[in-house]
């Protein structure tokens, strides 16, 4: 059953993490949709706490780059810095071996050709079930973006929205954070450029 969900990529709170990668203060004036994908990683950490999932986030070199912004509340995330261009640096290494029984990933973040991509594909090395989340991942260029999303479907990732996630997630509408997560969603997520190009 266990092998049949994961060849699906059927996520369930229980056993899911989620990863929000590298987004940071200074990527701010020069990531496409910048702003529209920081009110939609907002959504869904704020789903993951209702639902009891754990969330990583990753800082790429923080003394030069900054912080994650401030418009996504990361105080209760395990928070690492990194050099590393994936986010599988020792620290989260010894978190997923922590949370050994969690074998999906939600993935999200920038940039979606370099640093979620090779998150995505060490992860699907270690037998995760990867799932990005296009409507909250960017790059510099839609063409390394949606290429980058091209590329991760035919290593094994799948490629969703953060709508989808988080109604696969509760499964049900009489689920106990129905509620909750469906006033995050209320509104529509922002536009994020990539209605006619997937």
């Amino acid at each position: 059953m266990a092998s049949q969900a994961k060849q699906l990529g059927r996520l369930s709170a229980t056993r899911s993490l989620f990863f929000l990668c590298d987004m940071q203060e200074k990527f701010k004036p020069s990531i496409g949709y910048f702003e529209q994908i920081a009110i939609v990683s907002q959504r869904l950490v704020q789903a993951a706490k209702s639902l009891s999932i754990p969330v990583v986030v990753t800082e790429q070199y923080p003394k030069g780059l900054g912080h994650t912004d401030d418009s996504i509340d990361v105080s209760e995330a395990f928070v690492v810095e990194k050099t590393k261009f994936s986010m599988l640096v020792p620290e989260v290494d010894q978190f997923l071996e922590r949370n050994s029984a969690r074998k999906s990933v939600v993935l999200f973040g920038i940039e979606a050709h370099v640093c979620v991509s090779q998150t995505a594909l060490d992860l699907l090395e270690k037998g995760y079930d990867v799932h990005v989340v296009a409507d909250a991942t960017s790059s510099r260029a839609n063409t390394d973006r949606v290429l980058a999303f091209e590329r991760l479907q035919q290593s094994g990732a799948f490629v969703t929205t953060s709508e989808a996630v988080l109604f696969e997630l509760l499964g049900d509408s009489k689920a106990p954070h129905f509620k909750e997560v469906q006033a995050l969603i209320k509104t529509s997520a922002p536009d994020t450029g990539l209605v006619s190009k997937v």
